[in-house]
């Protein structure tokens, strides 16, 4: 669930690089059979047929809607492995935010490419998104870094980390639509949601045979 599934990469230059690296790793990937381990298979099928035929009607969506289908795995097949659920890995470029592919998660194997032409318009992008669980920044510049953890309105978030996901003695969760609840996960999180509260107001006299009574609220 924390994998990315949408790029913003700023200025023409970064996008057309970074879109030049991810075509050429899509192009070595190899799918194979979920229960095959090694480095030979970097990919196993998705989980269900109703769930590979919604991945697919996403893809299509975005190409009804004008994105640039870069790389298309809706036609992978696996050699010896049956009729399985198997997509490669799929890229878009050109992506904006009013598309579906943009907007909603498709949980599986589509990468999105949706260009910005200033570190402010990226930010711009990611705080307007409905979701708010992860997000990461790649950067040289401990500036823009910075900017980007005190301005982005997301629940984790990493620097020049690919998966945002704290260690478990930290909160995991995110913000918006990306949360349930007032509470997030693990951490001092986990400890309250799963502790009963319990609250005791207490005032003893100050000996034994002390004989008034104080029928006031301590407020010290």
């Amino acid at each position: 669930c924390m994998a990315i599934s949408v790029a913003v990469p700023v200025g023409e230059e970064t996008a057309n690089r970074l879109r030049e690296k991810l075509v050429a790793e899509l192009g070595q990937l190899t799918v194979g059979p979920g229960l095959v381990e090694g480095p030979d298979n970097d990919m196993g099928p998705l989980i269900t047929r109703e769930h590979l035929e919604k991945v697919k009607g996403y893809i299509q969506v975005g190409v009804d809607e004008g994105a640039d289908l870069v790389v298309d795995g809706r036609d992978t097949a696996v050699e010896g492995a049956g009729d399985g659920f198997f997509l490669g890995g799929s890229l878009f470029d050109h992506v904006t935010p009013a598309m579906r592919i943009h907007r909603e998660e498709i949980f599986g194997p589509v990468l999105a490419i949706a260009r910005a032409a200033s570190f402010d318009e990226a930010v711009a992008m990611v705080n307007a998104h409905e979701f708010g669980n992860g997000t990461a920044i790649f950067t040289r510049d401990g500036d823009a870094a910075r900017q980007y953890c005190e301005q982005i309105q997301v629940g984790m978030v990493g620097v020049n980390v690919p998966i945002p996901v704290p260690m478990a003695f930290h909160s995991f969760g995110g913000w918006k639509r990306s949360l349930f609840g007032p509470l997030h996960m693990h951490g001092p999180d986990g400890v309250r949601f799963n502790t009963r509260m319990k609250t005791i107001t207490q005032r003893w006299p100050s000996g034994i045979r002390e004989e008034t009574n104080h029928f006031t609220m301590p407020t010290h």
